[in-house]
């Protein structure tokens, strides 16, 4: 099928709406004017949906500031507020604020009107005739919520008809059929969206999903397959309970699974995902699909070895469509090929015997912190390869420290130099220093050989963005005149000194 003539799919993205009654949530005006900037002109989703009327001076700041921007770029009748049938005072507040869009909220099953509202069909369809004239008269265009319509649909469809049949020769844009408390499942989806189309075939309907049940993509994948063009998201799957559905699965779902175009802007939807993270101060799960941490990692090796012959182990959801790249997990379950990906990406070459040695490292470090990251990486290759020595003439066999209140700290070590094994106890200002007092103690009391002057000791965690990041410590001796640094790396200070201790007598032994 042509682009011209591919199916095109309407979102529009009611996070700072219905996103906003999320528990917790709530934006101020200047949050709220950048999101809906945002989505409008840099995502491209062709309506936004920006508050509620009346509930607070706030949202009015909000909704004007919104308003006035929109009237600058054109944008105007693509900002929308629900407002409710309340004589006029929901309208009169939209108005003000200089909206030209009301979404109205109706009853859309006999349950809601008759004992929310205590009202007949009749009744609550002319209250909303009322509504809809005064604000046509204002200049103000309708939408109209069917609230509850999915319940509507399931126990008292002729209700729901009727309401339709009493509104329908007014001039309303597009009605919205919510799944107000996520009972639908795709089979319900499909058959009430595809009958009433067919009953209303020249009317416009959007469908608005919630996922109580964890269905709302499944049911917007219905909706899409009975040909409802018109559908409502939220950024992150913000929303009251359990939410709506997510802007970046709902547009993943509709070009990879039908073909269909829309206007958003795909290398957009991570970053208005993380800004709205921010506001929001709701975090995005690590496998939240298209926008979690983690949704573009593979952790296996054979994964990885499967993408480096032949993609086996990519699907459509190829991360650079979204702005982001593919990543390969550096971890106890890493094999050669992560490590080989990692070093790609990073554009380091490696002999097949360094991968190898720097492959078992990985491993041996993710066994004790939750997660190697690619940025920890060029410190384990140093730590791993720079002080290498053909023969390691001086070998840590076992040691063991203690930090007591009170108490000065201790150290028991096994060393073994040139075949021969060595062991002592010592004391000192701290663990490291209690070690290295048991090895001075080896070298100049027992083996009579100088032994070098501690100078520098520097502490660091490599660049990598993570709280539980390696710790690499630098230390810089003197050894009779002449300077020799050396370094590891380990998810403990002291052991990565221990380390870094070792390395150096291995240098003045080689």
């Amino acid at each position: 099928m042509g682009e011209g003539k591919r199916i095109r799919v309407q979102i529009m993205d009611t996070t700072l709406r219905d996103g906003e009654q999320t528990n917790g949530v709530s934006f101020v005006p200047h949050e709220k004017l950048q999101i809906a900037k945002r989505l409008l002109r840099d995502v491209g989703v062709d309506r936004v949906e920006v508050a509620s009327a009346r509930v607070s001076d706030g949202d009015h700041k909000a909704v004007s500031q919104i308003c006035q921007w929109a009237a600058k770029e054109d944008l105007l009748d693509r900002i929308e507020v629900l407002g409710f049938v309340d004589k006029h005072v929901s309208i009169d507040w939209i108005n003000s604020c200089g909206c030209k869009v009301y979404n109205l909220l109706a009853k859309g099953s006999r349950r809601h009107c008759e004992y929310q509202l205590h009202k007949t069909l009749e009744e609550h369809i002319a209250d909303i005739r009322v509504e809809i004239a005064y604000a046509i008269a204002l200049g103000i265009k309708v939408n109209i919520y069917l609230e509850d319509w999915s319940n509507g649909m399931k126990d008292s469809r002729d209700f729901t008809y009727g309401l339709i049949d009493g509104v329908k020769d007014l001039p309303i844009g597009h009605y919205i059929l919510p799944d107000t408390l996520g009972v639908l499942t795709p089979q319900t989806t499909y058959e009430y969206l595809t009958d009433i189309q067919s009953h209303y075939p020249q009317l416009t309907f959007d469908f608005h999903a919630h996922n109580d049940y964890g269905m709302a993509i499944g049911n917007v994948s219905a909706a899409l397959r009975a040909k409802c063009l018109y559908i409502h998201t939220a950024v992150n799957g913000l929303g009251e309970r359990a939410g709506n559905a997510p802007l970046a699965s709902v547009q993943a779902v509709i070009k990879d699974f039908y073909g269909y175009k829309t206007n958003i802007k795909e290398k957009e939807l991570y970053r208005i995902s993380r800004i709205v993270e921010g506001y929001s101060g709701i975090p995005i799960p690590s496998n939240e699909p298209v926008v979690g941490e983690n949704v573009f990692t593979q952790v296996a090796g054979v994964h990885a070895d499967g993408d480096r012959k032949h993609n086996l182990y990519s699907n459509a959801l190829v991360p650079e469509r979204f702005g982001r790249k593919r990543e390969y997990a550096l971890g106890k379950n890493s094999g050669r090929a992560n490590v080989l990906k990692n070093l790609e990406s990073l554009g380091l070459e490696l002999t097949p015997e360094e991968t190898k040695r720097v492959t078992q490292r990985v491993v041996e470090l993710a066994d004790r912190k939750e997660m190697v990251t690619q940025d920890d990486l060029p410190y384990i290759i140093s730590d791993v390869l720079k002080h290498d020595t053909a023969e390691q003439r001086v070998k840590l066999l076992g040691y063991f420290v203690t930090n007591s209140y009170g108490l000065k700290p201790t150290a028991s070590l096994k060393i073994e130099i040139d075949g021969q094994v060595y062991e002592t106890n010592s004391s000192g200002d701290g663990q490291y220093d209690a070690f290295v007092r048991g090895v001075r103690h080896i070298y100049q009391d027992i083996l009579k050989h100088p032994f070098p002057r501690l100078v520098d000791y520097v502490v660091r965690i490599p660049p990598g963005g993570r709280t539980d990041a390696f710790v690499q410590t630098i230390i810089t001796w003197d050894m009779l005149g002449k300077t020799l640094r050396s370094h590891a790396l380990d998810p403990d200070q002291t052991e990565a000194a221990i380390k870094a201790t070792i390395k150096m007598l291995n240098q003045i032994d080689s």
